[in-house]
Order: structure tokens, then sequence, then C-alpha cells
């Protein structure tokens, strides 16, 4: 899951503690958030920094659910096409699991070569991507090195 720190980064959801991941306005982002299921690991992505990279890890504290703030006429993810009879946008809520040491940036990320099927290196501009487990675990390792 991808986020700019600035607008709601790692420390933002360390702070919270549990957090609502809504406002994704991109249909393919929003048939990736209602697979997830409660328990489910996220690798938390800070992107639009310098540098872009893995911050940490999060996880799914509570399953797909409409995102109200599309019905919400002042809120910046209006959409008038959405309704809560009809609604079009889902999120869900995350829960902070850990800060990586150091960000793993993405120019680090593609110097692996057991990485370079990521889907993330093929449509970075997706908000949430799916992540193979062998991706997932090597990416835990390179945080812990």
């Amino acid at each position: 899951m991808k986020s700019e720190p600035d607008t709601f980064g790692i420390a933002h959801l360390a702070r919270q503690g549990v957090a609502p991941w809504d406002g994704m306005r991109n249909y393919q982002s929003r048939n990736n958030i209602r697979t997830m299921a409660v328990g489910d690991l996220v690798l938390f992505y800070h992107s639009n920094a310098t540098p872009s990279g893995v911050a940490g890890i999060a996880q799914v504290a509570r399953a797909a659910y409409p995102d109200h703030t599309s019905w919400d006429a002042s809120s910046h993810y209006f959409d008038p096409k959405s309704s809560p009879d009809n609604p079009r946008w889902s999120m869900v809520d995350v829960r902070y699991v850990s800060t990586f040491p150091r960000l793993l940036p993405l120019d680090a990320l593609r110097s692996v070569p057991e990485l370079s099927s990521m889907l993330l290196f093929r449509n970075s501009r997706l908000s949430v991507i799916g992540v193979s487990p062998q991706h997932y675990q090597i990416i835990l390792r390179l945080a812990a090195s």
C-alpha cells in the first residue's frame, strides 16, 4: 500500500494505531483492497518522496467496506456517482505493526534480481498492489540487514 509520507506516512499510522485506508479512486486498486482479509500483512510504501520506498509493515484490521468519503461533497475524494445505496469505492482499516530501521528505496529494490518480477516495477502508479509471499520475505530480509 502506497501513501505520500507528508499526507499519511508510517509515522502517522504509528501514532494512530489503526486508521482507515480511504481515498482509493482507481478501480484496480479498489479491487485489490476488496481481496484483503483481516490479518493480512501489508508493506507500507512511501511514494512521491525522496527517496520513495518501503517504510514498514501494517496489518489489515478491518476487511473492505464502503468508502464513505466518496459521498461527502466536501471531501477531496467525493464521487457524485457513488452513494450509500450503490457504493463505487471501498476502504480497509490498517493497524500499525512496525517501522523498518531504514527505508528500503525503490532503486535498491529494483537492483535485487529476485524482485525483478514485482508488480510495483511494472505498475508503480497503483496505490494498492499485490506482493507475492516470496517477494514479501525477500523485502523483510532486506529490511533486517
